[in-house]
């Protein structure tokens, strides 16, 4: 920050300044009546922020007895800026109430204003992305009274001043506290010239807006008006009123317009969609960032001007890496509820919770909310912390959404995981690896039993981990029992199941609000029967909770332990086919044999056959035991042959012919899938119906067992490679 000495000599010294202010005045507009209406008389000012749009207030819309202006068909006036008037239309208005907030919500007197012309190329301001406090060097600025009378402000002292006309009197609304009237009112007759801007003195926030004060008098018509921030450079307010007796003046914060929303759309408008301040400060943001193509003629841009007065602050997070960061920020979708961008300004700063003061509604609002008046490395820190949050956080909303609106989300977030990288490498080591591990929303907790070898009696012995799931291949192992010996499958499965609960609920919180995490439990040839659903667990954290069957609460799927590392092509592709099918049908196997009754199944190269030829939307179901047998060989040949999903009973028959209970399950795996339209659906339905299975009497889906393998997020190689000794 600037010292007082400092900026005592840059009051001094406006020529510092004489960039921005140009910027500022030529970003200033006049609103009057339309283009081709006699009356020319000013009704106020406003500022262009984004390339079409206008920001002012409310009141200068209203005429002195509160009614609407009068305006040409459609609602259309002028909007003169450049020594030109172009025809303009309001959009929104904030000052309206919302009625679904009550009667005591504040509103802000704020509105938006569109160009009609979409090919007109004018400036546009920058707006502050952080609340403003006090204000030690600022100016307000005016809209011009007519047309052709446009000037870059002069910056000597003499032009700090303004002039006032000879006859004009003071209109505009009165009924502001405090005496204050509102500045929108124009002088009565047109007369001298009028300065496009005015130096402040001092300026302050309270409960009202920002107050500040001047050396004149705020000038009429300067409602709406753009309060400018020279030692940030930046439009901290919207000139709202002066007061009746002093040189006292009152402004919105632009911060107010975090408040836009559908509601404030006006009748008859074509608005910004479905969150217009979210898609207002994207236009602004994108905007600002393309100025600064190497190849775009032009001039000297805003961030040109702020470059020159912020050069040897010694700021790592300077006017570059802003303007880059919140152009990233806006290609990104809005996040999906504004406490999480307040957690993620908590993260970033080190702090429980983020800034209750400030509401938080966009990525660029948190980036705004981290200037804490630290020091540079320190601040630098944060907006690389906080930008690898809202990075992961991005990617993991649509980590498996399909389309070219999802993909095209992933590749904006992985830029800017990219920009992150680049600017963390300034960064301490201890730092770098405190930001690299950021907390992220799994999607599933992974169960996975490895077999090591056998005793010398015969029996398995097993090392287990939990690891959480992001998807895609993504995994953090969070929970291991690793050892030479191993354990037996049911000793593993008691310890695994004695921390789980606990697990799954920690998965779920950091998921979000109501979320269950799917459990996914990858089990060897010859425990394909394992009933992972049925396994109880604590149901809370408590010391002495109870214990719940897990399957009824959440997804439950088995997945082929095998299966690991290369994916196999045929895998890949009977997924492929599958998920694009356009419905799913029970692939009964083994198939009954023609003939005898008491008959096991089909012979295995008929399964085999079977399995082969299966048209996309085919589902293996068995109603054998799926732990020897003909049911295990069944299983092996589908996984072979690439199937990615079955269905099964845990307690399915032996080699004994199928009967009455075996022909209830076929028919409701058939109805299941018939039901089910696409296989991602199917975890949740089978859900559903376990759910349904234990309250009701569907008694054929209590020991339903469901594989869902997914190459596209296949499980980890979570331990070292070590031998398979045989049993002897």
């Amino acid at each position: 920050m600037a010292t007082s000495e400092e900026r005592a000599h840059g009051r001094g010294d406006r020529a510092r300044y004489g960039q921005l202010l140009e910027h500022a005045g030529r970003t200033t507009v006049a609103l009057r009546a339309a283009p081709d209406a006699p009356d020319t008389r000013l009704w106020g000012s406003g500022v262009l922020i984004a390339p079409g749009w206008v920001l002012t207030c409310a009141h200068v819309l209203a005429a002195s007895d509160g009614r609407r202006r009068d305006t040409g068909p459609d609602g259309v006036f002028g909007v003169a800026f450049g020594g030109r008037p172009a025809a303009a239309r309001l959009v929104y208005d904030l000052s309206r109430p919302d009625p679904a907030a009550g009667p005591g919500a504040a509103r802000a007197d704020l509105a938006l204003v569109r160009l009609l012309d979409p090919d007109i190329e004018h400036p546009c301001a920058w707006l502050s992305d952080q609340p403003a406090t006090l204000l030690e060097d600022a100016y307000i600025f005016r809209g011009h009274d007519r047309p052709g009378t446009d000037r870059p402000p002069r910056t000597d002292a003499a032009h700090e001043r303004v002039v006032r006309d000879g006859g004009g009197g003071e209109a505009g609304d009165a009924g502001e506290a405090g005496g204050v009237r509102e500045a929108g009112g124009a002088p009565g007759a047109p007369g001298g010239a009028v300065d496009p801007f005015i130096a402040v003195r001092f300026g302050a926030r309270d409960a009202r807006g920002l107050q500040f004060g001047s050396d004149v008098r705020v000038t009429p018509g300067a409602s709406g008006g753009p309060l400018l921030d020279c030692d940030r450079g930046e439009v901290v307010g919207i000139v709202k009123g002066r007061h009746q007796q002093d040189h006292v003046g009152l402004a919105v914060p632009v911060t107010a317009l975090r408040g836009l929303g559908p509601e404030h759309l006006v009748a008859g408008a074509t608005g910004l969609g479905p969150d217009p301040y979210h898609a207002l400060m994207g236009l602004h943001d994108r905007w600002h960032w393309s100025g600064q193509d190497l190849g775009r003629p032009g001039g000297p841009t805003w961030f040109d001007a702020q470059h020159a007065i912020m050069a040897g602050r010694g700021r790592l997070w300077g006017v570059q890496e802003r303007l880059q960061a919140l152009d990233l920020l806006a290609r990104l979708p809005a996040p999906r509820d504004p406490l999480v961008v307040a957690a993620a300004v908590g993260e970033a700063l080190d702090r429980g919770e983020g800034p209750g003061a400030w509401v938080l509604r966009t990525w660029r609002d948190g980036h705004g909310a981290l200037y804490q008046g630290s020091d540079p490395y320190t601040e630098l820190r944060a907006f690389v912390h906080y930008l690898r949050i809202v990075a992961q956080l991005v990617a993991d909303e649509v980590h498996e959404a399909p389309g070219e609106a999802a993909a095209e989300v992933r590749e904006h977030a992985a830029h800017l995981a990219e920009f992150v990288q680049a600017k963390a490498v300034v960064l301490q080591p201890q730092d770098r690896r405190r930001i690299g591990p950021v907390r992220r929303r799994p999607r599933s907790v992974l169960v996975e039993f490895e077999p090591l070898f056998y005793e010398d009696g015969g029996g398995e012995l097993f090392n287990w981990s939990v690891s959480e799931g992001y998807g895609r291949g993504q995994w953090l192992r969070v929970d291991v029992q690793e050892s030479d010996g191993g354990v037996p499958f049911e000793q593993a499965r008691a310890q695994v199941v004695r921390r789980l609960g606990a697990r799954l609920l920690r998965a779920d919180d950091d998921a979000g609000p109501g979320a269950r995490v799917r459990l996914e439990v990858a089990v060897p040839e010859g425990h394909w029967h394992t009933p992972a659903d049925r396994w109880e667990v604590a149901a809370s954290t408590r010391r002495t909770a109870r214990a719940r069957p897990v399957g009824p609460g959440r997804a439950v799927i088995l997945r082929d332990q095998g299966r690991r590392e290369e994916i196999d092509p045929a895998w890949l592709r009977r997924w492929q086919r599958v998920a694009a099918a356009p419905g799913l049908h029970a692939l009964r196997v083994p198939p009954p044999r023609q003939g005898g009754a008491g008959a096991a199944g089909g012979s295995a190269g008929g399964v085999w056959r079977l399995l082969e030829v299966a048209a996309d939307g085919a589902v293996p179901a068995l109603c054998h035991t799926v732990a020897d047998g003909s049911g295990r060989d069944a299983v092996g040949a589908a996984l072979d042959t690439g199937f990615p999903a079955g269905l099964w009973s845990a307690a399915g028959h032996g080699e004994r012919a199928c009967d009455a209970s075996c022909e209830e399950f076929h028919r409701g795996v058939r109805e299941l899938l018939q039901g089910s339209g696409s296989l991602a659906r199917l975890p949740e339905l089978v859900r559903e119906l376990r759910a349904k299975a234990a309250e009701e009497s569907a008694h054929w889906a209590r020991d339903l067992v469901l594989l869902y393998d997914d190459p596209e997020d296949p499980i980890p190689q979570l331990f070292a490679a070590r031998p398979q000794v045989s049993p002897r």
